[in-house]
């Protein structure tokens, strides 16, 4: 649940740039739905390769992390009653 905590941690970082409250633990499915939606975003072609800055290998050491992030994030759900949706981009 490394990587779930991590990408919580830094999706933190980037909202409190804009003022907006933390995702904690115990996560409700509200917090499910954001950071599903950020997933989807994170995994989109033009993010996960920043637009073409990145190696192919950096690429895909991103990519295995949220596809990490959304395996643990989906335990989560299952062990918690929370409704998961595989992001699209998997």
């Amino acid at each position: 649940m490394q990587n779930l905590k991590n990408f919580i941690d830094n999706n933190n970082r980037w909202i409190a740039l804009f003022n907006k409250q933390g995702i904690t633990f115990p996560l409700t499915q509200s917090n499910v739905d954001d950071l599903l939606n950020t997933l989807d975003s994170n995994l989109s072609p033009e993010n996960l390769h920043c637009d073409g800055e990145i190696s192919h290998a950096e690429a895909g050491r991103k990519y295995r992390f949220y596809a990490q992030v959304a395996r643990e994030l989906e335990a989560y759900c299952a062990k918690n009653n929370l409704n998961y949706q595989e992001p699209m981009e998997l």
